[in-house]
């Protein structure tokens, strides 16, 4: 093993190394250094490291670690970008690893570079020549934006792991369950004209009436069908967010703008979502050919179910002594788990720190995680 950093400057070389993902192309940076660092740290472990471009990125790569043979073993997952930061909003500097009150501040600290650095500490004293079964270390890119990075590598299903954890900050939690996200534009063209007229256009704000109309029982339909008691909020959400129309009162509204947030439930799949939108805006499309628009704001994400008693789920909630629980945001599980392997997201940090300005680690999560981490790497790989 060469000269591999402390846990101190590992977190700091991360954190110092941007990689944020944007849908803008003025925001969005290559993951190209981080994965870099990753190869460099893992290959002095031994490991076997390779890198792939992700389809339909800008310059982005999926890195893999691998030791050890055989069937079977653990993967361990994470992200290499961050979000972009709140210009004027911080009060550290957002690359530059800062220590306070017992605090590591930075710009992907538990969402989720860190959980890189607590992995390469945990391995450093692991007996890595009595491993049975094989450990893999993914790092995905833009999970903050498209999951481009997990679905491309669950499509290529290059390993099969039975066991995986996805680091992102869960308090150290198990989490076995999530609900998905879908954000959709509907926008509405009508055709303008004096107010002093009605029939020399067609409002559009009077037809996203209807479409609201529309999107409503559809809200209903969700909440009746679907439920899973599990969710502190039971059945699928959908929140109309954002309206625009129209410029002036005495025209008539020639376009309407709706942007909508819908978090389906375990079962209810992206595409059967989408025709359900569709179904239900049919009679106000019919009414009014071509008038109506749907298009998505970003890409979705798929909900995702495990099974909080098998096994696995069994295991690490006795080693984290932490029952597991389901939550409400959205992570890259669903994709993990199409590998066919016992999937969990547990990892150090809270999620209230995700995506804030002065992000930050409290670090009596560092010791723990590495211990943590050592166990599970123990008995699946090991033992």
């Amino acid at each position: 093993m060469k000269n591999l950093p402390d846990l101190k400057t590992s977190f700091a070389e991360l954190i110092s190394t941007p990689s944020i993902s944007a849908l803008e192309s003025q925001l969005d940076m290559s993951n190209h250094d981080v994965v870099q660092l990753l190869h460099q740290w893992f290959s002095d472990l031994g490991f076997n490291c390779q890198s792939e471009v992700v389809p339909e990125t800008r310059d982005k790569h999926n890195f893999l670690a691998s030791f050890g043979s055989g069937s079977g073993g653990l993967l361990l997952a994470g992200h290499t970008d961050t979000v972009p930061f709140d210009e004027g909003r911080w009060q550290h500097d957002p690359f530059a690893l800062t220590e306070q009150d017992n605090k590591w501040y930075g710009l992907g600290t538990c969402d989720m570079k860190g959980f890189f650095a607590l992995v390469v500490e945990a391995l450093k004293t692991l007996p890595l020549d009595q491993f049975k079964r094989p450990l893999y270390v993914l790092a995905s890119a833009d999970e903050e934006t498209t999951m481009n990075g997990a679905k491309a590598f669950a499509k290529a299903k290059s390993i099969a792991p039975d066991y995986a954890i996805i680091g992102e900050p869960t308090g150290l939690k198990p989490v076995y369950m999530h609900k998905g996200h879908l954000a959709q534009g509907i926008r509405v063209t009508g055709r303008s004209g004096h107010s002093s007229d009605p029939a020399n256009g067609l409002n559009a704000i009077e037809i996203m009436h209807q479409v609201i109309g529309q999107l409503l029982k559809l809200k209903q339909h969700l909440a009746d069908n679907y439920l899973e008691n599990a969710f502190s909020v039971p059945y699928p959400t959908m929140n109309l967010g954002h309206v625009h129309g129209g410029d002036a009162a005495n025209r008539i509204c020639g376009c309407c703008d709706l942007h909508l947030d819908i978090r389906p439930l375990p079962g209810l799949a992206i595409d059967e979502l989408e025709q359900l939108i569709i179904q239900y805006l049919a009679p106000v499309n019919t009414q009014y050919p071509g008038a109506i628009n749907i298009s998505q704001l970003y890409p979705p994400s798929e909900a995702f179910a495990g099974d909080k008693d098998n096994s696995w789920s069994q295991l690490v909630a006795k080693l984290s002594e932490q029952q597991p629980e389901v939550v409400n945001y959205a992570t890259e599980a669903p994709y993990i788990n199409q590998l066919g392997c016992q999937t969990l997201v547990l990892g150090p940090g809270s999620i209230a720190q995700a995506h804030q300005p002065d992000e930050f680690i409290d670090t009596v999560y560092l010791d723990k995680t590495v211990a943590l981490l050592k166990q599970l790497i123990y008995q699946a790989c090991i033992k």
